[in-house]
């Protein structure tokens, strides 16, 4: 199993394999700059040579970084519309440099907009951010989203409509966040709900697509759109819905990255640890599904 946790890259960037490693992870998801703000400088040469000597060394594949929040690909604004379409042309470039493999974005918001030219925004963005990233091998992985406000993705069918405006390029693929689906409806604590997720997804976009896995646990119901993450295992998804997630022979090739909260390295280890405990678990493996 490919498993691994958001790391910092405070102090320095190329410290970041080590932490994850020192976690006992062979993946890594980071932000590679400040998630809430807007770029500002590259980064270096020498730290993105470093970097990736550390990758090599410590074993950490696949690598994952996460965009910053303030991009908006669907943005209503077309001066920021295309300060985000500029912006998430340097990242992908960058992230290719540091030899990154996939790039997480969310959608982006609608607001202003309807939902239909809310993707169209999206599909002219992601068009435009691929014409000009020709040689770059970083993949761009869309996320999910719990259906909050004006949100974009938080069903298949928003993928479906990018996807094939896109031509099915390969250089864009999907990344799954347990979380967001929960709160987006898709009742995924045991297995039958999480086949039909997944039976959506395949007749939608194609279960191949699904790169990265952000698994989170929630407290909130089903169906609330709240996005709020907490501990694997402590909420509604369960161990028992854990169990068929992170065994399913569908996403057996996937890395699965932790988001779940954190005030320090201990909260980190206590979620990979019971992560790991799930997934080899004997408790489910031949229990059928409840009714």
């Amino acid at each position: 199993m490919k498993l691994g946790v958001h790391v910092s890259i405070a102090g320095d960037i190329a410290d970041s394999p080590r932490r994850a490693k020192e976690l006992g992870c062979n993946t890594m998801q980071f932000f590679s700059r400040n998630p809430r703000q807007r770029r500002r400088a590259s980064i270096e040469p020498d730290k993105i040579k470093e970097f990736r000597k550390e990758v090599k060394h410590y074993g950490i594949n696949p690598v994952v970084v996460h965009v910053s929040y303030v991009l908006n690909l669907a943005a209503a604004q077309d001066s920021f519309h295309e300060a985000t379409i500029k912006e998430f042309i340097e990242d992908l470039i960058e992230a290719d440099t540091l030899g990154v493999d996939y790039l997480v974005t969310h959608m982006g918001s609608h607001k202003d907009l309807t939902e239909r030219a809310g993707l169209l925004k999206i599909h002219q963005a992601l068009a435009e951010i691929l014409s000009a990233t020709k040689d770059v091998k970083t993949k761009i992985l869309l996320e999910n989203t719990s259906g909050a406000g004006s949100w974009l993705g938080y069903k298949f069918s928003h993928f479906n409509f990018i996807f094939e405006r896109l031509k099915w390029t390969d250089r864009v693929g999907v990344c799954l966040d347990t979380a967001h689906a929960w709160a987006a409806g898709y009742r995924i604590d045991g297995l039958e709900g999480l086949e039909a997720m997944l039976d959506e997804i395949k007749e939608q976009v194609g279960v191949d697509r699904i790169k990265v896995l952000h698994i989170n646990d929630t407290k909130e119901k089903l169906n609330s759109c709240h996005d709020r993450h907490c501990d694997i295992g402590d909420g509604f998804i369960g161990r028992r819905g854990f169990y068929f997630i992170l065994n399913h022979p569908s996403l057996k090739d996937a890395a699965f990255i932790l988001e779940t909260p954190k005030d320090c390295d201990a909260d980190d280890l206590r979620n990979l640890e019971t992560t790991r405990k799930i997934y080899s678990s004997l408790e489910y493996g031949d229990t059928e599904e409840e009714e």
